[in-house]
C-alpha cells in the first residue's frame, strides 16, 4: 500500500521529465523503464507535471495526458504528486484530471503572473481545491518575496499539507516554519545542493531531477540527512556536482537538456527539450556529462 502524501513529502519528490516522441509529441509510455527503477530504488513520490517535466512547454490538454498516463503507469506503486498552474481556469481544468486520474495531491507552481497579490493567490488556491474535491495541496514556492505574513496566510487554508521552499534563503525558511502550523511539511525545493542547509533549519526531504538519472545516489543523500549524518550527506552531493553544475548553466536553461541528455547516454531517450530550453548540450557540456557518467559507473 502507497504511504500517505504526508509521509512522502519527507522523503524524495522526483521530479519526472516529459518524453516526447520523433514528433515532438508527449510520449508518456518512455517514461515506464524511468520510474520502474525510480521505485525500485526506493523514490518515495513520483511528481508529474514539475520543472523538471518542462511544465511551462506543455499545453494544458498535454498536462493532462502527462497526469493520467504517469499515475497509470505508477500503478498504485506510491503516491504521484501533479503539478498545477497557469490561468485560474486553466489550473482548475488540470486540476480536475489530476484528482480524476488518480494523483495523491497537488503541487501548486507559483503563478508567473507579473500582477499577483498574495491575496489573490488565496482565492487561485481555494479554486483549484474546489476544483480537485479538495485533494491535498503542496505550495511551490519559488519566491520568497511575498514575505512571511503571506506564506504564513497560504498555510492556513485547511487543504494546504506542504510547502516546496525553492529560495535559497535558509533563514527565511526557518521564519516561516516558525510562523506556520507544525502539521505543515517543508520541503527542499532545490534538490540535492541545498538540501542540507534546509535540512538544517527544519526541512524533511527534498525535490530531486537526478532521480531520472541516478535515483539511487539521491536515496543514498536522503538516508544520510535523515540519520543527520551531514558529513555523508555533503561528501554524496560532491560526487554528483558536476551533473548539477552542468544543469546550473546558460541561466538554468540546461537544467532539464542536462537530465535528458544524460538519459540518451544511457538508452533511455525521452527526446530533446522545447524551446526556450536549451537543446541540445554544447560539445564541452556533452563532454562533461560523459565523464560523470563514465566516472559514476552509470553507462
Amino acid at each position: 500500500m502507497a504511504p500517505s502524501i504526508e509521509t512522502a513529502l519527507t522523503g524524495i519528490s522526483g521530479i519526472l521529465v516529459t518524453p516526447y516522441d520523433a514528433d515532438g509529441e508527449v510520449a508518456p509510455e518512455r517514461l515506464l523503464p524511468v520510474i520502474d527503477r525510480v521505485l525500485k530504488a526506493g523514490v518515495h513520490m513520483p511528481v508529474v507535471n514539475g520543472n523538471t517535466g518542462e511544465f511551462y512547454a506543455l499545453t494544458t490538454d498535454e498536462a493532462c495526458t502527462m497526469v493520467r498516463e504517469v499515475v497509470a503507469l505508477v500503478d498504485g506503486r506510491a503516491p504521484v504528486l501533479a503539478g498545477i498552474g497557469r490561468g485560474v481556469r486553466d489550473a482548475c481544468r488540470l486540476a480536475s484530471a489530476s484528482a480524476e486520474a488518480g494523483a495523491a495531491g497537488l503541487m501548486i507552481h507559483q503563478p508567473p503572473d507579473p500582477f499577483v497579490a498574495p491575496r489573490g493567490i488565496v482565492d487561485y488556491l481555494k479554486a483549484i481545491s474546489d476544483a480537485s474535491g479538495g485533494l491535498p495541496l503542496v505550495l511551490y514556492l519559488r519566491n520568497d518575496a511575498i514575505g512571511t505574513a503571506a506564506i504564513e496566510a497560504l498555510c492556513a487554508l485547511p487543504a494546504v499539507k506542504g510547502v516546496k521552499w525553492a529560495t535559497p534563503n535558509p533563514q527565511k525558511l526557518a521564519e516561516a516554519i516558525a510562523a506556520c502550523s507544525p502539521s505543515i511539511t517543508w520541503v527542499g525545493g532545490l534538490a540535492e545542493v541545498w538540501a542540507p542547509a534546509f535540512y538544517a533549519v527544519g526541512a524533511r526531504g527534498f525535490t530531486s531531477g537526478l532521480i531520472n538519472v541516478w535515483p539511487e545516489r539521491s536515496m543514498a543523500i536522503h538516508a544520510a540527512l535523515e540519520a543527520g549524518d551531514f558529513a555523508e550527506a555533503r561528501a554524496l552531493i560532491a560526487g554528483m556536482k558536476a551533473f548539477e553544475d552542468i544543469r546550473a548553466e546558460e541561466l538554468n536553461g540546461t537544467n532539464v537538456t542536462g537530465v535528458k541528455a544524460a538519459l540518451q547516454a544511457l538508452g533511455q531517450d525521452c527526446g530533446p527539450t522545447r524551446p526556450p530550453s536549451a537543446w541540445p548540450l554544447t560539445e564541452n557540456q556533452q563532454a562533461r556529462l560523459q565523464a560523470f557518467l563514465g566516472a559514476n559507473g552509470l553507462l
